[in-house]
């Protein structure tokens, strides 16, 4: 491979309870197969064990697919990335060792890629002219946080959720409400037919000066909202405009902060992504401000927005072309549950750190 030529890399993201490969070359997909665990739908939640179980099962047919929707012979690989950290431990354990197997096998570098770094660069992968620098809000059922990012590797974390991250509440709430495991779609769906004024839902830390965030209060409310007006359960008219109302304050809460931040850090592009951001009523809403603001919105693709190895392997990709493949040939990194803080809780620079 010549010096000016894309890096053609196989990456793996394993870091909860999808089971995700894909084939990147430079900035462009060549294929993204993600396998998302149903087992966990019985349990209302995400079970560890059983996800780390799974991705045992699956990671190698779903590698294998990756390498034949490609098109793409292992012999093709100039390198391998893996999401380390943050995740549950036994599920980024599957990954990280299966990658570093394989790396073994081919002699391939295998570069550790940061989960939330792969979310802030999706915005790459939808639009792979997009420049520095920009801010980014990650919204996902684990993170919610949000960036002012300068380059890759250079990143500055403003803030982070004190508790539940937005999409934690949103299955929280489902889950008082009977709606299943994930509780995302399904209050979406449902909101679309609803009030969003009906009821009265807090916005935890909205006047707060910080970029923090906070939304253990509105699964607080809403069950006290429970207990007070529907004690027998929620009639089904009701829950559209229940569902519409939470969305509703959840979505304030996260373009206010958003808003804030675009003031002070006079960002002229913003990139929302995650799980969340796969949210109808949130895409809608950051769409209309930033044509009423003036700022360049990227919001990636569905299929982006979920925990997908593509944009594992776009981040492997740009570090490989600033660092080179001899500085991944160690395989002495591990994997990490590593949660994000406040940047109150921390020293100056341990975002930059949290993010290597």
């Amino acid at each position: 491979m010549s010096a000016a030529a894309p890096y053609t890399l196989l990456a793996i993201e394993t870091s909860c309870d999808e089971t995700a490969a894909a084939v990147v070359r430079g900035r462009s997909v060549l294929s993204n197969v993600l396998h998302s665990q149903s087992v966990h739908r019985a349990y209302g939640g995400v079970v560890p064990e059983l996800a780390s179980r799974a991705h045992v099962q699956l990671i190698l047919p779903i590698v294998r697919q990756a390498l034949a929707e490609a098109a793409v012979e292992e012999k093709d690989l100039d390198a391998l990335a893996v999401t380390t950290h943050p995740g549950l431990i036994g599920s980024l354990l599957v990954g990280v060792n299966f990658a570093k197997g394989l790396a073994i096998r081919l002699r391939l570098p295998i570069v550790p890629v940061n989960h939330l770094e792969g979310h802030i660069f999706s915005g790459l992968l939808e639009d792979p002219e997009l420049s520095f620098p920009f801010l980014a809000l990650v919204v996902s059922g684990g993170h919610t946080a949000l960036f002012w990012v300068e380059d890759v590797g250079r990143l500055r974390l403003l803030g982070s959720t004190r508790d539940d991250a937005a999409g934690e509440a949103f299955d929280k709430v489902a889950s008082l409400l009977g709606l299943g495991y994930p509780g995302g779609p399904a209050i979406d769906r449902l909101a679309r037919q609803g009030n969003p004024h009906a009821f009265a839902i807090p916005r935890p830390l909205l006047q707060d000066p910080t970029f923090d965030f906070s939304f253990s209060g509105i699964k607080t409310s809403v069950r006290s909202l429970l207990t007070r007006l529907f004690p027998d359960g929620v009639p089904p008219e009701v829950l559209p405009d229940l569902c519409a109302s939470v969305q509703a304050a959840i979505v304030e809460v996260l373009l206010r902060k958003t808003l804030r931040a675009v003031r002070q850090c006079r960002a002229q592009t913003v990139v929302v992504a995650g799980g969340v951001a796969a949210n109808s009523a949130l895409r809608e809403a950051f769409q209309r401000a930033a044509q009423r603001r003036g700022f360049r919105l990227v919001l990636p693709r569905l299929s982006y927005c979920l925990d997908n190895a593509a944009m594992i392997g776009l981040v492997a990709h740009e570090k490989l072309c600033r660092l080179g493949p001899q500085h991944f040939r160690q395989l002495t990194f591990t994997a990490s549950p590593l949660p994000l803080r406040s940047p109150q809780k921390r020293t100056p620079h341990a975002a930059l750190r949290l993010l290597q």
